[in-house]
């Protein structure tokens, strides 16, 4: 039997920026952070790099600025480019404070309230600014963040609970439009829920899994760009999914992303001949920004009929790669690959999402209590590319930026009243998800043959018409069978990707990660690509 819940906020995805957002606010809030799946499977846990922060004397707000800026395309927001990195620091040392253990240095780049922290540096900064815990930062970060979570009497923490829609007031056809909840799937009991709540955050991570190749966990489906579009919110920029350059390529590695922070600290990227490729392609050789490197080795394998390329760096000395990559030599051993001695076969896969919900810089959506931060949101500071290890930094500032505003308007926002339930009475359990499956596999070849690194104008008119089929068909299916989470996500997936589909027909130019053969020259304008939903309130 379903069950109603509720809360004074409700945050729907349980990585970096929802537990971030969680416990900035104060204790006396009743909050239920929910997971689809077990805690650690979001995208945070599996993130190396680090964090991007202006924190070494020899960097300044404006040289971090500047370059975000430069990796952008002309096309990031200046103004949330600028909050964001102005805030840095802070970020940073909420989070030493909440006891991450960031990697420190024997000689030290910087010194910050008597720890010191090695830096590092990746694509497109020109100082050392990343903040890391060796390279596993996002399973310090996630781990640190969890264990004051569960210290929290307050903060509840449920897996295995799946959101399908969030719940509106035009949604139950009442005057407004404020978002008064979601409902919401319990996995072990099979019913929906209703979970009511005075605010509710969106922090459910990007859609990277609408390709059949990617470096992100299984639960990359883009879910809150889905249920925002459908409650009403614009979406930006969906056209520019960045492909990371280097994935492990091995047939029993899943999705294992072979850190930046490799090239950033003297790795290069080489033919199968043993041939250094990117000086051809760019001055900043390896250390170009990721469109760039993404393009040149698709650009490689596609003129040499190549699997893969190589990222070599076992001509560093063999203690300063364990130190420095620990986690990256020990999984690579796993597959037989000795990175002290041996190149690692790397290919490009979808990595991150710099498109999604229009927020502002409190992180409020266009519909009232309800917001959207980190990888769900779309803020204006990744513009046409995101630079490297700038979106946790992203989760973070946002995440204390929307808390505050949540803790300004709680005076004035009652709890919703008694909502009615998931109405169930017309589905019946479902004998063909065989359906789902195909469609799922279908859509992820689709997208990656058609809207992937490289495009064209007739691969982008068969992508539409062929989501729009797939549309029609999971419609049909999701209004008389009972919802599952494969046939949520599937839901959740091909709206995304329709709405990806449009923003990049939409570009009649290459820009940052769009790149058409159509169009191959950037407009003198850069302007966003914003899409309007047919319930768009102004």
């Amino acid at each position: 039997m379903s069950q109603h819940f509720q809360h004074d906020v409700l945050v729907i995805g349980s990585g970096a920026a929802g537990l971030s957002l969680a416990l900035t606010l104060p204790s006396h809030l009743s909050i239920a952070v929910l997971s689809k799946g077990d805690l650690a499977n979001g995208s945070t846990f599996w993130a190396q790099g680090g964090v991007a922060a202006v924190l070494d004397d020899a960097d300044t707000v404006q040289s971090h600025v500047e370059d975000t800026l430069n990796a952008g395309g002309g096309l990031c927001n200046e103004d949330a480019v600028r909050f964001t990195v102005e805030h840095s620091r802070e970020a940073i040392q909420w989070l030493i404070d909440q006891g991450v253990p960031f990697t420190r240095d024997d000689q030290p780049h910087v010194e910050d309230g008597g720890f010191e922290f090695h830096l590092t540096r990746e694509g497109g900064h020109s100082h050392r600014r990343i903040i890391h815990a060796a390279d596993a930062t996002g399973a310090a970060i996630f781990k640190t963040l969890l264990a004051q979570a569960k210290l929290r009497p307050n903060i509840e923490l449920l897996e295995q609970r799946v959101a399908v829609d969030l719940i509106t007031e035009r949604r139950l056809g009442l005057d407004g439009q404020r978002c008064l909840g979601a409902y919401v799937l319990n996995r072990a009991s099979g019913e929906v829920d209703t979970y009511g709540a005075r605010f509710t955050a969106l922090a459910s991570g990007g859609a990277a899994k609408v390709y059949l190749y990617t470096s992100n966990p299984d639960g990359a489906c883009g879910d809150g760009i889905a249920m925002a579009w459908r409650s009403g919110c614009r979406v930006a920029n969906l056209e520019f999914n960045q492909f990371h350059p280097t994935c492990l390529y091995h047939p029993q590695a899943k999705s294992f992303l072979v850190t930046e922070a490799l090239r950033g600290e003297g790795a290069f990227l080489k033919l199968p001949n043993g041939e250094r490729f990117m000086p051809r392609f760019d001055p900043r050789a390896e250390l170009a920004p990721r469109d760039i490197v993404a393009r040149a080795i698709d650009h490689e394998m596609k003129r040499l009929g190549v699997d893969c390329v190589y990222l070599d760096i076992s001509h560093k000395p063999e203690a300063f790669i364990k130190t420095h990559f620990p986690t990256m030599y020990e999984r690579c051993l796993e597959f037989g690959i000795d990175i002290t001695r041996q190149p690692i076969p790397v290919v490009p896969a979808a990595h991150y999402t710099c498109g999604g919900v229009m927020v502002n810089e409190q992180g409020r959506t266009d519909v009232p209590g309800l917001y959207a931060i980190g990888e769900t949101s779309f803020t204006g500071l990744h513009g046409a590319n995101r630079m490297a290890s700038n979106s946790l930094l992203e989760c973070f500032v946002y995440a204390r930026s929307a808390a505050a505003d949540i803790l300004h308007h709680l005076p004035t926002v009652p709890m919703p009243e008694a909502l009615p339930t998931w109405d169930a009475s017309q589905v019946t359990d479902s004998d063909e998800d065989v359906i789902i499956a195909h469609n799922w596999d279908e859509l992820r070849r689709f997208m990656w043959d058609y809207v992937g690194i490289v495009r064209t104008n007739k691969r982008l008119q068969r992508a539409q018409h062929r989501v729009r089929l797939l549309l029609d068909e999971i419609d049909e299916f999701y209004s008389n069978y009972k919802v599952s989470r494969d046939l949520i996500e599937l839901r959740n997936l091909a709206q995304v990707a329709e709405l990806m589909i449009n923003s990049a027909m939409e570009r009649k130019e290459s820009r940052g990660l769009h790149y058409t053969l159509d169009y191959p020259d950037m407009l003198p304008e850069a302007l966003d690509t914003i899409l309007v939903p047919p319930t768009y309130v102004g």
